[in-house]
């Protein structure tokens, strides 16, 4: 799947030193080596995404990309910059009708500010509760590898040779099987 593909790119790119930061970010959007205009193969390939996904975008009104003379599509660095949020956006799980509603509120001027922060509010805490959903998750697989004789990983605290848990997550009895 694209998205995946370009997930694992953007954390390549970050790296593994350390939290991310707004610095972080800089570096993925930096749009220094990008041409002045792009066509619709190129920015699918350096955005790892289908031509149909840059159609889909710009039916869905999310941007507007200008033609040249033979009506080709032609991404200009605005389009590119407003491309790079929306796939960092849907990859974070955005729902296209909250990004179409952002991006009109982004079109419609800097009195929407309000609104827009309180969206990405929203859409941030939405994202930190999946985060600790994920965690979850990864705590009950990490539990059921220890249960077959593996190792957790180091983000694992230990309890003893069969449990394991999050740090700081207090010990629990196990229930009964049935």
């Amino acid at each position: 799947m694209a998205t995946d593909e370009l997930m694992t790119r953007a954390l390549e790119t970050l790296g593994d030193d350390g939290p991310l930061s707004v610095e972080a970010i800089h570096r993925l959007t930096d749009l220094a080596d990008v041409p002045e205009s792009m066509t619709i193969a190129e920015l699918a390939d350096m955005l790892d995404i289908s031509p149909h996904t840059l159609r889909y975008y710009e039916r869905a009104g999310l941007v507007e990309v200008a033609r040249d003379g033979y009506g080709h599509r032609v991404y200009d660095a605005h389009a590119v910059r407003r491309l790079v949020f929306l796939t960092r956006m849907r990859l974070s799980g955005m729902p296209m009708r909250d990004l179409q509603h952002y991006i009109s509120l982004v079109d419609a001027g800097q009195h929407t500010t309000p609104e827009r922060l309180d969206l990405l509010i929203e859409h941030r805490d939405t994202i930190r509760r999946r985060i600790r959903e994920l965690t979850l998750s990864l705590t009950a697989v990490e539990y059921k590898i220890t249960t077959y004789g593996g190792s957790t990983g180091p983000d694992v605290q230990s309890l003893g040779t069969d449990r394991t848990a999050l740090p700081q997550e207090p010990p629990r009895r196990a229930l009964p099987a049935d």
